[in-house]
């Protein structure tokens, strides 16, 4: 029988009584790890981690463990469902702090390169920091004066200057302000009358001319119960964890290398691959490889037989190969 650790502090309630449930089933079964892992098709790395504790089980091993242990799934995977539930607010959570702390590294960061709006001491030094700041020149030691027309928008910024004017009269500067935008409005009007005229109109404005209307896309089939990502999503990520293993993977290759085998896990389901080892000893290592990349290793600790690498999203498991280094030095992958 195993010898369970405490669960961690940490976890929510509805977590700890799930995971409990799965070790009483466990114990009531007379079931190894190995044993386990190897009735349901989930590794023994990965049993380890939901009887822990250190990850949720999927739901797909919550009824391949009903099964083994013939018991009714309908309530445990009740017992599963909120703890799922538990688990995905427990992680948004941890997000939420992660990016508190982002955003005040961010800040801080920021605030290292701010300073003053205007230099201390005003007068001259602030006039030609400003003039400086502008691209407007003067003569050494004179602080050059910024003609009204820097702050004009944008039009005619590159056009010739104007001869310096004397300030205008009551109401003469916001009165032309007024004209300029008036005619700036006027002229934008009558683009837009003009776009929509060619746009609508184009082809003699017959209905016959019109482009048809296209034809209105469905929406991705849902997802199955427990299943978390899809292609490119699935990159990187854990199998077991993102619900693609078990009874939604096969093995289509493998190979044996010294005494160990190694297989391409393939999802049709996640449309991902990942590599497994399996009968191993502590130090070998297996990878992944989908063209001309490659996945990080998946190694086998101390006290484990088997092993698996993240996944790598594939359009077909035979883009991929799985390929072992034994501790021993001897290499071998899947056809």
């Amino acid at each position: 029988m195993p010898r369970w650790k405490p669960l961690p502090d940490e976890l929510d309630a509805e977590i700890k009584e799930f995971a409990g449930q799965l070790r009483r089933l466990v114990d009531r079964g007379g079931l190894g790890i190995a044993a386990l892992a190897d009735r349901t098709g989930y590794s023994r790395t990965s049993w380890e981690r939901y009887l822990n504790g250190r990850l949720l089980a999927p739901k797909g091993a919550v009824v391949a463990l009903a099964e083994v242990t013939g018991t009714d799934p309908v309530h445990l995977t009740t017992l599963w469902e909120l703890a799922e539930r538990a688990w995905s607010r427990s992680e948004m959570r941890h997000d939420m702090t992660m990016e508190a702390i982002r955003i005040s590294q961010a800040r801080a960061a920021l605030g290292e390169f701010g300073g003053p709006a205007t230099p201390p001491g005003g007068g001259r030094n602030a006039s030609a920091t400003a003039a400086r700041a502008t691209g407007v020149a003067g003569p050494a030691g004179v602080s050059p004066t910024v003609p009204p027309q820097a702050a004009a928008p944008h039009i005619g910024q590159f056009g010739p200057a104007e001869p310096a004017a004397t300030p205008a009269g009551p109401g003469g500067g916001p009165g032309r302000r007024r004209l300029f935008m008036f005619f700036a409005g006027a002229v934008g009007a009558a683009l837009l009358v003009l776009a929509a005229y060619v746009l609508t109109d184009s082809g003699g404005g017959t209905k016959e001319n019109a482009e048809p209307s296209p034809t209105p896309t469905t929406s991705a089939a849902p997802l199955p119960a427990g299943v978390r990502c899809v292609g490119a999503d699935c990159t990187g990520k854990d199998p077991e964890a993102m619900g693609c293993g078990g009874d939604l993977a096969d093995s289509p290759t493998r190979a044996v290398v010294g005494a160990v085998t190694v297989e391409v896990r393939y999802s049709k389901t996640c449309k991902a691959a990942w590599a497994r080892i399996q009968s191993a000893s502590p130090g070998d290592s297996v990878r992944l490889d989908t063209g001309a990349k490659t996945s990080r290793k998946g190694l086998v600790g101390d006290a484990d037989t088997d092993a698996y690498t993240p996944m790598m999203a594939v359009g077909s498991a035979s883009e991929a190969k799985a390929c072992a280094t034994l501790a021993s030095g001897q290499k071998g992958c899947t056809p």
